[in-house]
């Protein structure tokens, strides 16, 4: 007798190939048989007629590493279709760090992850495992090496010493040996933006001839994203590891439909010349970071105190006005966006609370200010905590992404503690699977399904995740293509998405009639 018996369903298996009619038996929290299994007896049987069965997804891009503490967490991932989820991206994960820079930490990584729970075991990542609680997703880390980079020398923009790359490095062996799944950059965030691509290639050379993963927020995603690629491509050269490319996209009106085509080109000719690259998309024109991103990289020297004492100085207020107005060497994303293509999703001051939802433009009307001036002092009276969504991509562009051999679908979802989240957060799965696959037919529902699953199983080598296969893990989603529905909006963001039919998670039921069952079989994965 088995455990769970799904039957008569139209198994879409997560590896591409045309869906085909079986029943998927469960038992150990693993798949035990597919195929007809019609005399075969379980504990619990799931009708699947009319319904497809598919992996559960994966989602390697989040920024959960607070969120995990919080109660109810999981609803948002659950009801997509989620059952395994990645945290620690763009560099900023939530360990590890230690007491020397660790508030400075707290505060950059506030407006992306949330507030850290003040009791939480920063200094390993063995220690943050050990802090989370039981979890209704499998969850696993990647070792941030912004953060790695912060905790041996703060966010100062001074060349590192032998020292501080010493403390790097045992930093980075140390999360690696306590189960991170790769390692993560964020060239766009201090203090990684300080690095010269040698100086990086020596911070990572710890994972060098490794079969490690370097998932990568670029440098630059604007004009230029091809430039960044092509630093990219080097550094995985040089260090001969697996690289993949963080929310490929191209910002800026100007850059739709040209950059993108070229970028593909590169990785495509790289994989063909041996290099193992790929890379991930979000379903949305708008992205979500924080408000401190529209500064070039030198006003981000020295850490939240240093960014609020600079943006008083009416010097410093000045040069900022003509950097922006010039653009260069940086994504200047008051211009690729627009002041009203950016808008306040998290601040956390009361009196700032009629801002919530309002661009920066509307804010600058509002305060009868420019829109530099309203930007640079809502930064000063929330101390930078601030997260902004800003619209600067283009439907052509993830299109072309999605139908890349080389991609996979990623929500890079932020949880910030206050405020209203960006709708990626409760819908990324099913609106890849509802507008680009049933509404606008740009891939077939393999296809979509493989982007969820085995393709962003391989990019981090998670192992039994991703295919409906013997052996593998018993994570499954039960449901009807034509049923699935995103409800949230960038207005009304936390809704949970319509149509899991139900989701397994080790085997065990964690959604079942589209209703959360309260169960949490989710395991923390290691490498």
């Amino acid at each position: 007798m088995f455990d769970t018996l799904i039957r008569g369903g139209a198994v879409v298996d997560g590896t591409g190939r045309p869906a085909f009619a079986a029943d998927v038996a469960v038992s150990g929290g693993r798949i035990a048989a597919i195929g007809d299994l019609s005399a075969a007896s379980a504990a619990h049987v799931i009708d699947a007629a009319g319904r497809t069965v598919t992996p559960g997804f994966i989602d390697i891009h989040r920024h959960a590493d607070a969120a995990l503490f919080r109660p109810g967490f999981g609803a948002a991932e659950l009801c997509q279709g989620l059952t395994t989820i990645v945290n620690g991206n763009c560099g900023l994960s939530a360990a590890p760090f230690g007491p020397a820079h660790g508030d400075a930490i707290r505060d950059y990584l506030r407006p992306i992850t949330g507030a850290l729970p003040p009791e939480l075991v920063t200094e390993t990542l063995s220690g943050y495992f050990a802090s989370v609680p039981d979890i209704p997703v499998h969850v696993g880390m990647l070792a941030g090496a912004g953060v790695l980079r912060a905790d041996a020398a703060g966010y100062e923009l001074e060349h590192l010493e032998d020292r501080h790359y010493r403390a790097l490095h045992r930093a980075l062996e140390q999360a690696l040996a306590d189960g991170a799944l790769g390692v993560s950059l964020g060239l766009g965030y201090a203090p990684e933006c300080f690095y010269t691509t040698a100086e990086l290639i020596r911070a990572l050379s710890p994972i060098a001839g490794q079969d490690i993963p370097l998932t990568i927020h670029m440098r630059q995603e604007g004009a230029g994203v091809c430039d960044s690629i092509e630093e990219m491509l080097l550094v995985a050269r040089e260090l001969r590891v697996p690289l993949h490319i963080s929310h490929l996209k191209a910002m800026g009106r100007d850059n739709w439909g040209k950059k993108i085509p070229r970028a593909l080109e590169l990785l495509h000719r790289a994989k063909e010349e041996g290099l193992d690259v790929g890379c991930d998309v979000y379903p949305y024109t708008a992205g979500s970071t924080q408000l401190l991103h529209i500064l070039p990289p030198e006003f981000l020297e020295g850490g939240m105190d240093a960014v609020v004492r600079r943006l008083a100085a009416p010097h410093e207020r000045e040069t900022l006005a003509h950097r922006i107005e010039d653009g260069s060497g940086f994504d200047d994303i008051a211009k690729l966006a627009g002041w009203d293509g950016i808008f306040l999703s998290s601040l956390h001051c009361p009196e700032d609370a009629p801002l919530l939802g309002k661009s920066i433009a509307q804010e600058a009307a509002m305060e009868h200010k420019s829109p530099l001036d309203a930007c640079c002092d809502l930064l000063i009276r929330e101390h930078c905590q601030v997260t902004m969504i800003d619209f600067m991509a283009a439907e052509e562009d993830i299109a072309a992404i999605l139908r890349s051999p080389l991609s996979c679908l990623i929500s890079d979802a932020t949880y910030p503690t206050e405020g209203m989240p960006h709708p990626r957060v409760y819908g990324s799965c099913t609106r890849l699977l509802q507008h680009f696959v049933r509404e606008q037919g740009v891939l077939t529902l393999e296809q979509g399904v493989h982007k969820l699953t085995q393709a962003p199983a391989q990019a981090l080598r998670l192992a039994g995740k991703g295919v409906i296969a013997v052996g593998a893990d018993a994570d499954l989603c039960v449901f009807d293509p034509a049923a699935l529905t995103e409800r949230g909006t960038y207005q009304d963001p936390c809704q949970t998405a319509l149509g899991m039919d139900a989701v397994l998670v080790a085997g065990r039921l964690a959604v079942k009639n589209g209703e959360m069952t309260g169960v949490k079989a989710g395991t923390l994965i290691r490498k």
